[in-house]
């Protein structure tokens, strides 16, 4: 009886490291979790406008050429929620809108890097995805303030009764919530950021 218990569960792992083989050499399209709790955190007193460009909300990554992320309504969805955390008033805009007349601060967002790992590529028995962000940070009238790449990491506990489209989307949905994470924790300490809101806060002493 024993035996025979063994014998299936032989088969069962065998057919299941098929599969997953399988998956790792076809065309994989992937989507990711769109939604993200609120923030809880106390924004600073600055008015903002974030820019999210059409190649942004839009944008699908293509680590490899069999793999496809759509991450545009997603990391859109996660920035908002960040964003609150971070500033007191933001305005939400596309690239051709014009910039409200308090704007004090202008970040536009662009995608730099997405890479996955499958276990067949890193051997481990997980799925890995990197994200990489640039951020544009400008004052009202265009002078630039810093530009900050920020990373965000995901992997899947394990590999084992995924599928190859579930995994990547799992990871993604980590590595953006790792992104956010670290947007909140370390966009003020951002030296440039740091210097810049000084000067404003002297200014409005100044004044």
């Amino acid at each position: 009886m024993r035996d025979n218990k063994r014998k299936y569960l032989c088969k069962l792992i065998f057919v299941i490291l098929i599969l997953q083989l399988g998956a790792c050499g076809s065309v994989t399209n992937v989507t990711v979790n769109k939604s993200f709790p609120a923030v809880l955190s106390t924004p600073k007193e600055v008015t903002v406008a974030i820019v999210f460009t059409d190649e942004f909300s839009g944008y699908s990554g293509t680590p490899n050429n069999k793999t496809t992320i759509d991450l545009g309504s997603s990391q859109v969805n996660l920035f908002k929620s960040a964003f609150k955390g971070l500033f007191r008033d933001v305005y939400f805009l596309n690239e051709q809108t014009p910039l409200p007349s308090d704007t004090e601060m202008v970040i536009s967002l662009s995608n730099a890097e997405v890479q996955v790992a499958t276990p067949s590529e890193n051997y481990l028995n997980v799925f890995e995805v990197w994200l990489k962000y640039n951020l544009s940070v400008t004052d009202s009238d265009g002078r630039l303030i810093t530009n900050w790449f920020m990373p965000g990491y995901g992997k899947t506990p394990n590999a084992f009764m995924y599928s190859k489209e579930n995994a990547i989307s799992q990871a993604t949905n980590v590595a953006l919530r790792d992104a956010g994470a670290k947007l909140l924790l370390d966009f003020y300490r951002i030296p440039a950021v740091n210097q810049w809101l000084r000067e404003k806060s002297s200014e409005s002493k100044a004044q």
